[in-house]
């Protein structure tokens, strides 16, 4: 326990004193909370604002402005959770190309601990990014439109630590493979660029063709997204009920932002998404902890 604990330390300092990683881990959310907003709230305000009209419900800004929020938020935290993940797991990487880790693992040190460590140091770092990311939306959302309670806030919470546990394993399992700068910088620039498009955070899933519908549903992130979605705009939604907007029109908005989900045509509920986002979760750690038993085992040999 101790030697884990003083790779987790280690781990965390190298990671915050890399100011290049720490600084473009923290900025990324920022930027990506300001292009969404600037170049995609108009086009989701337009798009609420013409669903809602055509019901012939009268709108008022706050509520355009709070499901504009709900959506914009949701979409930077469902991809900063799993990219910002990838950006400080990195250090592993790292260790490989300057040759720490073969120091490491020279010394009296497991390699299930020195795995381990790893991993929860890249949980530890990559929390301490995306709850700052949060701070960021809520300001966000309190200008634009709000509608949260204290429990929505604590689901969210609980969405963001699941979805970075995830993160963590998914880039976790992924860097065991990697050992070099070059591919390093592939699989960032891969999982930026890609992630958000699977998970439904760049355009909702109900907007692809059916048969992506079917496949984007395999994947655990989506529902991570849906969560998010669920969580940021149901006090929207229960704003809308207030105000007397018709229950087919709430359902058909929730429709259209993946809020429902469908698995081949059966919807899914709240708790079923927690299910397989915390089973793929520890899915993944398993593999993780193998592969590196496995490495070991080949090393020894």
């Amino acid at each position: 326990m101790t030697q884990l604990c003083a790779l987790i330390r280690r781990n965390v300092k190298l990671y915050f004193k890399d100011k290049g990683m720490f600084f473009t881990s923290l900025i990324t959310p920022l930027i990506l909370l300001v292009l969404y907003g600037t170049f995609l709230g108009n086009v989701y305000e337009d798009s609420f604002r013409g669903a809602l009209e055509a019901a012939g419900a009268a709108v008022p800004d706050k509520l355009i402005g709070g499901c504009v929020g709900g959506e914009l938020t949701s979409s930077l935290l469902a991809v900063c959770c799993i990219t910002v993940a990838f950006c400080s797991n990195f250090l592993m990487v790292q260790d490989k190309v300057g040759g720490a880790r073969r120091d490491l693992t020279v010394s009296p040190v497991g390699r299930g601990t020195l795995a381990l460590g790893y991993y929860i140091a890249n949980l530890i770092s990559t929390l301490l990014v995306c709850f700052c990311a949060v701070g960021l939306c809520l300001i966000y959302v309190s200008r634009v439109g709000w509608y949260l309670t204290a429990q929505d806030v604590l689901r969210i919470l609980l969405d963001v630590l699941l979805l970075v546990i995830f993160g963590s394993a998914l880039s976790s399992v992924i860097n065991v493979f990697i050992r070099s700068q070059g591919q390093m910088s592939a699989v960032g620039t891969i999982v930026s660029a890609g992630y958000g498009f699977l998970c439904g955070a760049y355009m909702p899933i109900s907007q692809f063709s059916e048969g992506l519908q079917k496949l984007i549903s395999l994947l655990p992130g989506t529902y991570g997204t849906s969560l998010l979605r669920n969580h940021w705009l149901g006090g929207t939604f229960a704003e809308m009920a207030r105000q007397g907007f018709p229950e087919p029109v709430v359902e058909a908005i929730k429709d259209s932002m993946d809020c429902n989900l469908y698995f081949f045509g059966s919807r899914v509920e709240i708790g079923a998404m927690y299910l397989i986002l915390a089973g793929a979760a520890a899915a993944l750690i398993a593999v993780y902890v193998l592969l590196n038993l496995c490495i070991g085992r080949k090393h020894r040999t």
